[in-house]
């Protein structure tokens, strides 16, 4: 790759960073699954409301912005990465059952499946996220398939990164990942099941009003009040309103009232624990080993005894 098409990729990344609100800290080089070189963007920030805290951007090395919609899409999923930078822990999610997740590891961009499927592979971790030392993970290989990779603007990192992170919640909620210490991957398998032609939209998870209080509940409570020392967490997530289908702006509804009813504190589209929210930590530990508890292989003990029919 000339180093003229290499300016010219730093040049767009520095431009979309700076149209979101972030500067762009250092590049290097990194490599992808199968050792081609790639390039690597650290992005911050430009004050010190979250100082320490990086997005790392990885693309193809010769990833090139020649769609029109490729550099405004880039632009988009960097301005929501700004926000989030602002939580104490961007790394961290919740899913609808309750469980507190840390992202991270993942190789950037997508590499073909090496066993001869038509499926597009991101491997990652994703490691239990309570404030405890138990080192609870699981390793994932995400995989897209052809004719879901069409729907997709480009398979790189800005492009697919939300999604991913979704199908990996939905699948959990499946109880389909174990959290283990160790362990091989686990597939994770994003099929055109999760996105409606017709609306042109992702499609995860169908929710209510109350399961939505609920699950901002337990977010606010995982990642401000446990993880956050009472730090406010970005409530306006979209990817959390893809993953329940809902808006942005219903969020922050729901969280008005939340915080009406003294449970938060909500600073535009920030919210941070309360004591209120914060006693009800036996309720949400319960539902944290609920929901744990869930992917963990069951086993039908009529068959273990013999008592099955063959």
């Amino acid at each position: 790759m000339t180093a003229e098409l290499k300016s010219n990729l730093v040049s767009s990344v520095q431009a979309a960073a700076s149209q979101a609100g972030m500067v762009l800290v250092s590049t290097s080089q990194g490599s992808d699954f199968h050792g081609q070189p790639t390039a690597v963007f650290e992005l911050g920030l430009p004050n010190a409301e979250a100082a320490g805290r990086t997005l790392r951007l990885e693309l193809s090395e010769g990833f090139e912005f020649d769609k029109p919609d490729l550099l405004p899409s880039m632009t988009a999923h960097l301005a929501a990465q700004a926000k989030r930078l602002r939580n104490p822990r961007p790394e961290c999610y919740v899913t609808l059952a309750g469980l507190p997740v840390a992202f991270g590891q993942f190789r950037w961009p997508f590499h073909r499946s090496t066993s001869g499927a038509d499926t597009y592979i991101v491997h990652g971790e994703m490691h239990l996220a309570d404030g405890g030392e138990h080192n609870l993970h699981a390793k994932l290989a995400a995989s897209v398939t052809l004719t879901f990779a069409e729907i997709v603007p480009a398979m790189e990192q800005p492009y697919a990164e939300t999604f991913v992170y979704n199908a990996v919640r939905k699948t959990v909620d499946y109880g389909q990942l174990e959290f283990l210490k160790s362990g091989n991957r686990q597939p994770v398998p994003v099929t055109t099941r999760y996105y409606s032609r017709w609306q042109k939209k992702f499609l995860f998870t169908e929710t209510n009003d109350a399961e939505r209080l609920e699950y901002l509940l337990r977010k606010v409570y995982w990642l401000s009040g446990v993880l956050g020392e009472s730090k406010p967490v970005w409530i306006a997530d979209p990817s959390d309103a893809q993953y329940l289908n809902t808006t942005e702006a219903d969020l922050l509804r729901m969280a008005g009232h939340e915080a009406g009813e003294g449970l938060m504190v909500l600073e535009g589209e920030f919210a941070a624990a309360t004591p209120a929210l914060l006693a009800r930590s036996d309720e949400y530990r319960a539902k944290l080993d609920e929901a744990l508890n869930f992917t963990k292989p069951q086993f039908n003990e009529s068959m273990r005894s013999g008592h099955a029919n063959m």
